[in-house]
């Protein structure tokens, strides 16, 4: 549909008038851009501004085509353009950062709404651009909601429908083991689950048979730890969360599991870059059922086939007819993007779910991801309410029998062991590469500081201590606004941790003020060339590398300078088709010229295999550990037989420093939870956060020691 929407461009005309920098397109394009970024910055993506966001792509599209066309036009004035152009990309690539269900707006086969129509009108018109009607068509039936009113059911799934229009009915889903509370009854749970697992214990893995065979159909071999999982399917375990460490192979075992257990037809939920991957994976692992992919409408699916792969940011077209189709499984990949039960995507995920237990008596449902904890303990409860373990308010079924079992009360003592004992046991499936792939080879993480002294490290500087002197004044402000008595000696930590956390909400200061966004991005820009010259060098010396960054323009740059030192390079974004990035995958993996693929944290961080390479550079630093590990798994996975090392680049005396170590801090979180290890988890408070502190007491103790000498 979006190559429908682009083709329209013969369709319109232009006035013939001096173009100036306010003129034209491009401005009108720039404000509504801005428009969206604010809007999603605040946390609100309404189908309107996702409206804006993909017709602003569309139309940017198009007029850099025709600028580049333009021949007649001056090359100064064309490379202005473009350059403006550019601007226009970069906000609408941030603002997708921040919700990456937006790049599946600019995908070519992308639904364009009458709305999106209408609105490209207006942008047109609003720019002095003549725009030839449209054809009238016949006013469609108003539907009950707009989410109604998205849904479709392609026309394969209606002859399938039609072939086999009564489901063959499963009473056993009416009989399913429904417990009342007893002893437990008007205790709160959910909490004390939670809690079982932040206090640690033992490696969080579920007794699993032992592997018999681990060869399979089409003559390929499983690992051992693989075969374990399977072997549970065939025995009848039906729930699944597999938090196995990434690159362990989990898009096998679930499609051997779903197998072994009949779960056709099969529904596998997936982020969007990974659909080509999981079609390849079904194809060589059950070639005996095929698999279809469903992109926008789903107008060239297969309605008959046993596995349905479908990306989370079209599902919500789908659920209709995915729920009456009589699915007997449900996979969810990556599925910590579930982990806000009260966004879109969760609930489409959770609706089909329950819809699928309501019909099947025995559905085999799996959640599978790396890095099931990203921020907080209670990134567990959407994925077991998707697992049927628990409700919005309290354990169900099976756990709430086991509980119960167990005799005793969360104020009892071995409550918490015995309860986190019961929740593993319902199918939390984890084990550790050093456990179990004794022949995967290391992995290490080693910090490369640069000095950053040219003017953008004096600028980075200057910029940190504006936000730091902004930091200082609402602190000095809020001790004169105390009572009088209130006195604390030396700095008010606690008073420190509130300032910091009101400059992290607020969401009113000017744009022109620094924070700690705007303090990264200066950082990545200002060693995006030395981090480029390294993994350049590396490249050289040591073989294929992988480039990591964050923000477009670090990418740009990198790219710039391979190609300035003759280095062939293919380049994985977000705003590629699955097309595109699948062949600039294969490029790097099989042409042995192609010496450095530059990813996106975003795009290439999950569901992609570079394991050709042992040598990445991070250019750029994640918010989080679980983003920097799951780059790092991307080349560290099955398939590598060398070293693995990750060359984080950190630029020296700037907040970099600190948020690698407030990084690194956060790494405990599943390792405690998960993995049995002892190590400390930090609170909740974002990175942000921890970095504003430390910026902030740092300039008051510089403070005090200036007042003391």
């Amino acid at each position: 549909m979006a190559r429908g929407a682009q083709r329209q461009n013969g369709a319109r005309t232009r006035t013939h008038r001096p173009r100036h920098d306010n003129d034209g397109i491009i401005p009108v394009l720039a404000k509504v851009a801005r428009e969206v970024e604010s809007a999603v910055q605040r946390g609100r993506t309404l189908p309107s501004i996702r409206t804006k966001f993909q017709v602003v792509g569309l139309l940017m599209r198009e007029e850099r085509a025709r600028v580049k066309a333009d021949e007649a036009k001056p090359g100064t004035r064309r490379a202005e353009e473009l350059k403006r152009l550019d601007g226009i990309a970069t906000i609408l690539a941030t603002t997708a950062a921040r919700d990456t269900s937006l790049f599946g707006l600019l995908a070519d086969d992308a639904v364009i709404t009458d709305r999106a129509r209408s609105l490209r009108h207006e942008l047109l018109e609003a720019a002095g651009i003549e725009v030839a009607p449209e054809p009238a068509e016949p006013p469609e039936p108003a539907e009950p909601t707009p989410a109604v009113q998205r849904r479709v059911v392609p026309p394969s799934v209606v002859s399938r429908q039609l072939a086999n229009p009564f489901l063959e009915p499963d009473y056993s889903a009416a009989a399913k083991l429904t417990v009342k509370p007893r002893r437990l009854a008007g205790w709160e749970l959910i909490g004390p689950l939670l809690k079982s697992f932040e206090d640690g214990g033992a490696l969080s893995c579920m007794d699993l048979p032992e592997p018999v065979s681990t060869r399979v159909a089409g003559g390929l071999e499983l690992m051992p730890h693989q075969v374990r999982l399977v072997a549970a399917a065939a025995a009848g375990h039906r729930t699944f969360l597999l938090a196995d460490e990434p690159g362990l192979g989990k898009t096998a075992q679930a499609l051997l599991a779903a197998e072994a257990a009949g779960a056709y037809p099969l529904l596998v939920v997936v982020p969007n870059v990974v659909k080509m991957n999981w079609a390849r994976e079904a194809t060589r692992w059950t070639p005996n059922h095929p698999a279809t992919v469903v992109y926008g409408d789903g107008g060239t699916i297969d309605g008959f086939a046993d596995i349905i792969i479908v990306n989370y940011e079209v599902l919500d077209r789908h659920v209709g007819w995915l729920g009456d189709l009589g699915l007997r499984g449900m996979v969810v990949d990556e599925a910590h993007y579930i982990k806000n039960p009260k966004s879109q995507r969760s609930q489409n995920v959770l609706q089909l779910s329950e819809r699928i237990r309501t019909r099947t008596g025995n559905p085999l449902l799996m959640a599978l991801t790396g890095t099931p904890l990203i921020n907080d303990i209670e990134d567990f409860t959407a994925i077991w309410r998707f697992l049927g373990w628990v409700d919005e308010t309290k354990p169900v079924g099976e756990l709430m029998g086991a509980l119960e079992e167990i005799g005793l009360t969360p104020a009892d003592r071995g409550f918490s062991a015995a309860a986190r004992a019961a929740v593993i046991d319902r199918g939390i499936v984890r084990r550790r590469k050093v456990d179990v792939a004794a022949d995967l080879p290391a992995r290490r993480v080693a910090d490369v500081p640069i000095e950053v002294d040219d003017e953008a490290g004096r600028s980075i500087r200057a910029a940190e201590q504006r936000l730091a002197r902004r930091l200082v004044g609402r602190y000095e402000r809020a001790l004169e606004a105390r009572p009088s008595g209130a006195v604390v000696e030396g700095i008010d930590h606690v008073l420190v941790r509130q300032v910091a956390t009101r400059e992290r909400a607020n969401k009113t200061t000017k744009k022109s003020d620094e924070n700690v966004f705007t303090m990264m991005r200066r950082i990545g820009q200002a060693k995006a060339g030395l981090a480029a010259e390294y993994a350049a060098q590396l490249a050289r010396s040591a073989g294929k590398v992988v480039f990591f960054a964050k923000h477009i323009d670090v990418m740009d740059t990198a790219e710039a300078t391979f190609a300035k030192r003759g280095i062939r390079y293919a380049s994985i974004r977000g705003d590629q088709t699955a097309s595109a990035r699948q062949k600039h995958i294969d490029a790097f993996t099989n042409d042995p010229d192609v010496a450095v693929a530059v990813c996106s944290l975003t795009a290439a961080g999950v569901g992609v295999n570079l394991q050709v390479a042992s040598n990445m550079v991070l250019g750029e630093l994640s918010w989080t550990d679980a983003e920097q590990t799951q780059a790092i798994d991307r080349v560290h996975r099955i398939g590598q037989d060398e070293p693995v090392t990750a060359w984080r680049i950190i630029a020296t005396q700037t907040l970099d420093t600190r948020i690698a170590e407030l990084i690194d801090s956060k790494a405990g979180l599943a390792a405690r939870a998960l993995d049995g290890a002892d190590k400390d988890i930090s609170d909740s408070s974002d990175v942000q956060l921890e970095a504003l502190v430390t910026l902030l007491e740092k300039a008051l103790e510089e403070r005090i020691n200036r007042q003391a000498s």
